[in-house]
Parts: C-alpha cells; sequence; structure tokens
C-alpha cells in the first residue's frame, strides 16, 4: 500500500512534528449523532452504548448472544474505533417480547456500559447517522509545535482532505493485499462477508485519485467536469460551469469536489476531472477491472470535508482537538495533517 500520500499543509508549514494520539482509549472519544430520536414504541430494542477498547462487530455479537438472538438481528449505523471509548446506537430486534431483564449482568464481563434503552419501529440501518464528534487527547513533540495552532486553524478554514483513514485498509496494509489476490481470483461473498475487501480496494483507489489532485494543486477546486457535493448533504450536481460564483461557494466550503468510489456504471464526470479519474484507474486497471467484475456499483465521496465545531485546548503538556465530521469521514485524516505518527 502507499503510504505516502501527501498532505495539503506541508507545502505552507513543513512537515509536522512527532505526536502521540491514542496513548489509552480514553484518549480518543466518539460519539454518534443521529438526526432523529428512537419514537418510544416498535418491535426494534435500542440501546445507546458506551464502549472501551472493544470494536463494533464484537460489541453486536455479544449483543446477540445477551438478548438470544441472531447477529443478523443487530443493527448498528457505523463502525467506531476499536481502541477508544466511543458511544452509538444499536437495535435488537424484539418483536413481542422484552430484552432479558439482566440484560446489564449478561454483558457485566464486556467493557461496556448501557446508558439508555428506548423502542423504535425500524432496525437500525448503516450509514443514518449524520456525524461524529470527537474529541482526541495529543501528547509528545506536536504539543510545544509553534506551528500547531496555524495548522489548525488553516484547516478550519480550508477544510480537510477526505482520505480514507488507514484503519479501512488494516493492519500493514493486509485488507490490501487480500482485495487484489480475491479479485484477480474472481470475488466471492463467501470470501468477503462484510465486503471489507471490495470496501479496501475501492478506499484505495480513491485515496490514490485524492493524492493525485493534491499534488496537482486542485484537490479542493471545482474543475470542468465536475460533480461537485453539497456540504452536509449527499446532494450532488454536475459543474456546468466554473462562473465566479461556484468557485466563491467552493472557497466557503458550500460545496466540494468529489471523487470516484469505482465500480459498475457510468463516469458522471468528463474533461479535466475525468482525465484526473481515468489516470488512476489506468495505473490500477487490474484492481479497477476486478471491482467491475465484482458487481459493485460506482459512487461518489467528497475530496474534501468540513470541520464542524472545533475546538483547540492546552493542559499540562497535552492538546485536546474537538470537532465533528459527517459519516464515513476519519478524524486520522485530519490527525495526519497535525502530527507525525508511524500510523498515519
Amino acid at each position: 500500500m502507499d503510504e505516502s500520500w501527501p498532505r495539503v499543509l506541508d507545502a505552507e508549514f513543513g512537515a509536522p512534528l512527532p505526536g502521540e494520539y491514542r496513548a489509552a482509549p480514553e484518549d480518543f472519544v466518539v460519539e454518534e449523532c443521529l438526526d432523529f430520536a428512537p419514537e418510544g414504541q416498535g418491535e426494534h430494542l435500542w440501546l445507546w452504548v458506551e464502549k472501551r477498547d472493544l470494536s463494533t462487530l464484537e460489541l453486536a455479537r455479544r449483543l446477540a448472544r445477551a438478548c438470544e438472538v441472531t447477529p443478523r438481528d443487530i443493527g448498528y449505523a457505523g463502525m467506531k474505533d476499536r481502541v477508544a471509548v466511543t458511544r452509538q446506537w444499536l437495535s435488537v430486534h424484539l418483536p413481542g417480547r422484552e430484552a432479558p431483564a439482566d440484560l446489564a449482568e449478561r454483558l457485566a464481563d464486556a467493557p461496556l456500559a448501557l446508558l439508555e434503552q428506548c423502542r423504535h419501529p425500524r432496525k437500525l440501518k448503516r450509514g443514518v447517522h449524520r456525524a461524529n464528534r470527537f474529541t482526541l487527547r495529543l501528547s509528545g513533540a506536536v504539543v510545544d509545535d509553534p506551528r500547531l495552532e496555524a495548522r489548525w486553524q488553516r484547516l478550519i478554514e480550508s477544510g480537510v482532505p477526505n482520505y480514507f483513514g488507514p484503519q479501512r485498509f488494516g493492519p500493514g496494509g493486509r485488507n490490501l493485499v487480500k482485495a487484489r489476490a480475491i479479485l484477480a481470483k474472481g470475488w466471492r461473498k463467501r470470501h468477503d462477508r462484510e465486503g471489507m475487501l471490495l470496501s479496501a480496494a475501492r478506499s484505495y483507489l480513491f485515496n490514490q485519485l485524492l493524492a493525485r489532485r493534491i499534488a496537482a494543486g486542485d484537490w479542493d477546486t471545482p474543475l470542468d467536469g465536475e460533480l461537485l457535493v453539497l456540504d452536509g448533504s449527499a446532494s450532488q450536481f454536475a459543474s456546468d460551469g466554473l462562473d465566479a460564483a461556484l468557485l466563491e461557494r467552493a472557497r466557503r466550503l458550500d460545496v466540494h469536489p468529489s471523487g470516484v468510489l469505482w465500480g459498475t456504471g457510468e463516469a458522471a464526470t468528463s474533461a479535466a476531472a475525468l482525465a484526473h479519474e481515468q489516470a488512476v484507474i489506468a495505473e490500477e486497471a487490474a484492481l479497477a477491472e476486478g471491482l467491475v467484475r465484482a458487481g459493485v456499483r460506482m459512487g461518489r465521496r467528497a475530496l474534501r470535508v468540513r470541520l464542524d465545531e472545533p475546538s483547540l485546548m492546552y493542559d499540562e503538556g497535552t492538546l485536546t482537538l474537538g470537532f465533528s465530521l459527517p459519516r464515513g469521514a476519519f478524524a486520522t485524516a485530519v490527525l495526519r495533517e497535525l502530527i507525525d505518527h508511524p500510523s498515519l
């Protein structure tokens, strides 16, 4: 896997200083944000759960056992970091019956707490959350970096490259290595039950495209033939003409250029924007062709994200960052612009 994807801030500020960001799970706190609340009645029991040093998949498995249901009866909106303290909703399909009265006791051996319970008519589906709120504590040389606050302010003003984080590719990029092998032979569901390998392959191609756009200096600027994403929504529209008003909207972070998530279907871009995408696909033709054969549908992802509600606070040799990101964006993409760490 290419670990040299460029940062956008280095040209202006130089490389960041070393730092630590996950010395303990409490240094990485994530809270899921929904746009709605459970209705209070229905077949699904929704649980607001805080977990520590536990993956979402393992949490779902333990919850299924405790409630005596199958894993497919458990719903969650997104995968949260394992080495972290995270709060998120999960749902359990319990038609016509209550949760075990001793549910908390059944889960007592797991590093989690049940904070709230409520009924809802529907299962919690993937991707329905609006955003995630992060509180990250940094330590090390970076805390005393005189450029740190300026780097942070530039990200607030100009946005963050929307790279997929290293956790998408597995330790040492193993998911991508497996994806190349599986796609070369022909992808089958039995080899990739959760679709993690397909996701790793598409994420890699997207990161390659974003890196190319950063190197060209146009990652945050609409190009001819661009498909733009409206900030804070899934709405997309083609840039029929690059007038001053549209360029100003991009400067204000109201709209963002997008990149392809490769698969079957027709390209939504043209002209200069399409040329970037075609160049990346040509370099990784085997991976791209494997995704098409697997039948995954082409999608789009913003090349840039806005930091919402940003905050920065120093305290006795540590630095705490607070911010919200839209669903699907990675806090590690923010951190790699601010600190030097081998995992980023």
